[in-house]
């Protein structure tokens, strides 16, 4: 897959899991992107334990200062944890997406998942609300970046929660093909 030749404004919109929580910023796998797509400004709007809709209320500060060409929405882990309802993601998710769009920018989505011990009900539910708008919005779904993540301790810090320094070159590995496919769409 080839890069694009313009240069791109790419706008990361994410919660603790793309704001680097618990290392450097600079050790992050933004910054990690940065250095994969140097021809392109990537601008990491994520703050850790962001929610949906904390994310949406920041989202138009964020359009007019970057006037990104792509958004990556990277949030609702934290709705998850606090158990939302999956109906109240769906709709800051909804109007993320709208807002974005409305902009100008591309927009992709990634997916979250919750924690088994929430529910098999409660999860599909969540999980079941990025892949409609996905269809919705005719926009591409990136899976969870940290299922396999999350699976291997060694990647992990002590929180269980949170990927590790060691991890952040695989979770860049893991979205650059989604990124780069975005940008070319």
């Amino acid at each position: 897959m080839c890069a694009p030749t313009y240069a791109a404004t790419v706008l990361i919109l994410g919660d603790s899991l793309s704001a680097g929580y618990g290392m450097p910023e600079n050790q992050g796998w933004v910054q990690l992107l940065r250095d994969e797509l140097p021809q392109h400004t990537i601008v990491n709007g994520s703050v850790s334990g962001e929610t949906t809709a904390g994310g949406l209320r920041r989202l138009p500060n964020l359009l007019a200062s970057s006037q990104p060409d792509l958004v990556v929405v990277e949030l609702g882990g934290n709705d998850g944890l606090r158990g939302f309802p999956p109906n109240q993601l769906k709709s800051n998710l909804t109007k993320i997406i709208t807002l974005a769009e409305d902009q100008g920018a591309k927009v992709l989505l990634t997916e979250i998942m919750v924690p088994p011990n929430y529910g098999p009900r409660y999860s599909k539910m969540f999980t079941e609300a990025y892949h409609q708008l996905a269809d919705e919005f005719a926009i591409n779904l990136a899976p969870f970046f940290m299922q396999e993540i999350a699976a291997d301790k060694s990647l992990m810090q002590r929180d269980g929660i949170h990927p590790n320094e060691q991890a952040q070159s695989k979770i860049t590995q893991w979205m650059l093909p989604w990124i780069t496919e975005a940008l070319d769409k």
